[in-house]
Parts: structure tokens; sequence; C-alpha cells
């Protein structure tokens, strides 16, 4: 009798082209703080779970943890703008599900003045010297 050494067959999964990298920056590039958010001050994480079908496109994104203040809306819209690699398996459909956490981090302000001087500025070929500041906080 012969031995037979039956091949193992895996799927291909849909993966983010360009890596975990572009994946980080495109979520980067495509959040928007939504306002009520801003306004309140609020910061944390939106975990959101989804599809991926083997068409390479998001199905059925829902939030697991949410912020709210417009958070879990703006998670869900930058996760269906997601497109991933197609993938095909012969003669089987791949549905693979996936988390993400989408963190709302809030800007660092900062405060532009001028300082101007009322009495005896100094001059600097003929114009006033202007001293300009900026503040992170």
């Amino acid at each position: 009798m012969a031995d037979h050494h039956s091949k193992k067959r895996f799927l291909n999964l849909p993966k983010y082209l360009g890596g975990s990298k572009a994946f980080r920056e495109f979520i980067a590039q495509n959040l928007h703080y939504p306002k009520p958010a801003l306004e309140a001050k609020a910061e944390g994480s939106v975990i959101v779970e989804y599809d991926i079908l083997d068409s390479g496109t998001v199905n059925n994104p829902h939030v697991l943890k949410g912020l709210g203040y417009g958070c879990d809306e703006e998670a869900i819209r930058v996760v269906n703008l997601l497109r991933f690699e197609k993938v095909k398996n012969r003669g089987v459909r791949v549905k693979m599900t996936t988390k993400t956490n989408i963190n709302f981090i809030l800007p660092k302000e900062s405060i532009n003045y001028t300082v101007s001087y009322s009495s005896k500025p100094e001059i600097k070929n003929n114009n006033p010297v202007k001293h300009n500041y900026t503040i992170q906080l």
C-alpha cells in the first residue's frame, strides 16, 4: 500500500494592501474628529467589528465598544471606506470577521499671540521688531 500524503489546503484570507502601517495611515488620514467630541473633550477608543468579504469589501460593521459624541458613527464611516485585497479560493467563498480599534486622541492645542511694546520698541532697519510665540499645551 502506498502512503498518501494529503496536501493541507489553506484558505487565502483578505489582507490590507501595504500591511498594517498603510492600514493605520489610511485610518489617520480619513478620520475626522466629530465636533461634539471636540467640544466635550472626549477621547478614547471605539472598537468596531466587521466582516471582510473575498471581494475585499467591508460588510456589517458594528460597534462593540463605543465612545459616543459622534465617534461611533465616525468609526463606522471610516471602516466602511476600507478596501482589502480580493482573494480567490477554488470553490470556496470566504468571509473573515475582524475587529479594529479606532483611537480618538484630542489634537494638541496651540495658542498664537503677538507681543507688541508700547514704549521704546526695538528698531532694526527702520522696522519695529515683532515677536511671535507658540505655546504647546
